[in-house]
Formats: C-alpha cells, structure tokens, sequence
C-alpha cells in the first residue's frame, strides 16, 4: 500500500458531530482534505454553514446538518440525512460533548447527569446503532469516540464528566468486540488539555494550567490539528489492525 492510499478517505462518507468549532471542525477539514465526504453536526445551522462553505471554498464537500444529539430522534433524523444527501456512512467521528458543571460529584445536580450522559454517552450509543447497519451493508467502517484522558483518570472539578467518558470508553471496547467481524473497526482518543473554547474554563485558570504543564513530559496545551490528524490515521486504512484501542493524546500526562 502506497503512503498517500494508507491515509486516503476518498469515496468515503463521513459524519462529525460537535463539528461547528474545535476538534471537530479540525477533524472535518483533514477528512475533507483526504477526500471524505463530509457530514458536520452541531445544535446552530448557522456556525455549520460557516465551516461547510470554508470547506467547500477548499474543493471539499461538506454540508452542515443542525440537531442536539443528545435527542434519540435528533440522531435518528442525522443519520437519514446523512444517507439521503451523500448515500451512505463509512466514518461516525462522536465527538459531541456536554460539561456544564464543574465540581465534586457530591454537589452536582441529576439535570447536570442526565444532559452529560445523554449527550457523552447515549449519543454514541445510538448513533453507533444507527450507523452499524449501514457500515455493515457497505462492508466495514471506523467509528471514532472521541474522549478524554478525564475518562482514564479522575481529575478534580471534572467528576460526572469522567464518570461519562469512562463509559465511553467502555461502549469503545465492546462495540469493537462486537462488531469488528463485519469489519467495523471502532476506537477512542482520549486527548489531554486541547486549547479549544470547549476546555476555555481549565486553560484560562493559570493555577490549574500551570499544574497541566508541570505533569507533562510535553510541557504544553495540545493543538487541534495533532488530534485531527491521529482521527485521519483511525479512519483510513493505515489503522486497518486497529480497534478498541484508546489512543491518548496527552502530552505524556498519563504516563
């Protein structure tokens, strides 16, 4: 296999949630870039329209599909979509993510669970189940998690939100045990601290930034491009014997 064919998604159909802004608008533009079809998903038509048109300005194709996945009938809608517009899906990037708490778990509210597992965790679930069938149908896939290194090890002020992506975590290694005889291939990236708007609230804390870096090996934030990029590498076929595997990307920090 030929280097640019390994990291090659062309003819492929690829659908990105949380894709209006970090992460996953870094994801987007390099699926696009390798020739994805690309499908973004986040709750505001209007901030979508703006990265499909920088995009498709690039010679991609990209459309926005507006909807709260944290609503079983709003992943339901995504996925038909999703099929309608461009035939198919091969790649579920679930990177959409919800922490509106910061604190001990003994002083979170149940709303604050429900919205982060509904969103962290039941939107993989049916998305994932929504998006089986049709990756089976077309013969495999790569479904990418995206989680966090809050999933492996508890971080004070981030209680529910570790607790969510541990289970996602999990839902990763079982939906691969399960499904990789159809040759769905499905994986996590637990990245570290990313300078993104999502995580404005740690990095602009210069107390809990300072402790970030002194625990890094990597003594810094990461960058979005360095998680798009291990994303390309999970969905094409040079990562063709990997699945259920949790790839962190966290500057040494879990060492």
């Amino acid at each position: 296999m030929q280097i640019m064919e390994a990291f090659s998604l062309e003819g492929k159909v690829a659908l990105i949630t949380g894709a209006s802004k970090g992460i996953g608008e870094a994801i987007a533009h390099y699926f696009a870039s390798s020739g994805a079809a690309v499908v973004i998903n986040s709750r505001k038509q209007e901030e979508l329209d703006k990265v499909a048109a920088s995009i498709q300005a690039q010679g991609g194709k990209c459309i926005g599909i507006a909807g709260n996945t944290g609503d079983a009938e709003a992943c339901r809608i995504l996925i038909e979509k999703t099929i309608e517009v461009f035939g198919g899906i091969d790649i579920l990037v679930n990177n959409a993510a919800s922490n509106p708490v910061f604190g001990p778990v003994v002083d979170s509210e149940s709303w604050a669970f429900d919205k982060i597992m509904n969103v962290n965790v039941k939107a993989p679930f049916e998305l994932g189940k929504l998006a089986y069938p049709i990756m089976k149908a077309r013969g495999g896939g790569s479904v990418i998690n995206i989680s966090s290194i809050a999933g492996i090890t508890p971080d004070p002020g981030l209680g529910l939100y570790s607790v969510s992506k541990a289970a996602l975590n999990m839902l990763t290694k079982v939906t691969a045990k399960e499904w990789g005889k159809d040759g769905i291939r499905v994986n996590a990236i637990c990245p570290g601290l990313i300078k993104t708007k999502f995580s404005e609230a740690l990095w602009q804390d210069e107390k809990w930034l300072n402790r970030f870096v002194k625990m890094a090996p990597i003594s810094r934030m990461g960058t979005v491009d360095e998680i798009a990029a291990l994303a390309l590498f999970l969905a094409a076929p040079a990562s063709g014997y990997c699945t259920g595997t949790l790839f962190t990307a966290d500057g040494g920090v879990t060492i």
